[in-house]
């Protein structure tokens, strides 16, 4: 059966409204979660200071991450990276119907970080991660209606997320430098906020270990799984 969110045509998400009216992945509520504690941990280290922020949203879909930091945080600058084009169409929608000043943000068309260029504060990533060998664990509902592409992340789920955690130091500010080589406004260290599937944990760990993240920590979402990373 057709999720009521499709029904409907959109999702509230913090405050949001998003449409779905192209179909995007529809947003979970696992993933309002820890945007909330990013946006919050976002404006109590910014609270003093008027310096703009660089963001970037990766894997954008629907837009939802993006729009809703946006709508929650001051002096942020947004990119939102997508690789569908139908997707791109709905973020744009999207960001209009939450009024979002055009000024603030900036919606590219690529794979990864194929297109993307500058580096960023924060980057925000929720990544196809789902396995195809748990195909057989997923709603029928979800399996025929929503996007696969916006699902699945190959056999194992971390092909993506692989090829997203091997070069997304390169467009973080500090280029996971240790905080005592910064100094300055330049030198600030960026974060990555980062979705995966609970049952990737231990393989999430030893591939971090393996690309020399050094700096990072694993969070439980609302439910008490496993769901979400803050890197460095």
């Amino acid at each position: 059966m057709e999720s009521i969110e499709y029904k409907k045509g959109y999702k509230n998400f913090l405050g949001c409204k998003i449409d779905l009216r192209f179909r995007p992945f529809i947003p979970r509520k696992e993933t309002e979660f820890w945007v909330k504690e990013a946006i919050q941990d976002i404006n109590l280290s910014r609270a003093k200071s008027r310096e703009s922020l660089s963001i970037l949203d990766i894997f954008s879909g629907s837009g939802c991450i993006g729009i809703s930091i946006l709508k929650h945080t001051k002096n942020s600058q947004m990119i939102f990276a997508e690789i569908d084009k139908k997707f791109i169409r709905q973020i744009k929608l999207n960001l209009k119907i939450n009024k979002i000043n055009s000024r603030r943000y900036k919606v590219i068309q690529s794979d990864i970080f194929k297109n993307v260029t500058g580096i960023f504060d924060y980057i925000f990533a929720n990544p196809p991660y789902v396995a195809l060998k748990n195909k057989h664990l997923v709603q029928k509902s979800v399996l025929d209606f929503e996007p696969h592409k916006a699902l699945f992340g190959g056999e194992d789920g971390l092909l993506l997320i692989r090829k997203f955690l091997k070069d997304a130091r390169k467009y973080l500010k500090g280029g996971g430098l240790p905080a005592a080589c910064l100094s300055g406004r330049q030198g600030r260290q960026g974060k990555i906020y980062m979705e995966f599937d609970h049952l990737q944990k231990k393989e999430l760990e030893k591939l971090l270990k393996k690309l020399n993240y050094k700096n990072y920590k694993i969070h439980k979402d609302q439910f008490k799984k496993y769901r979400w990373l803050i890197a460095k």
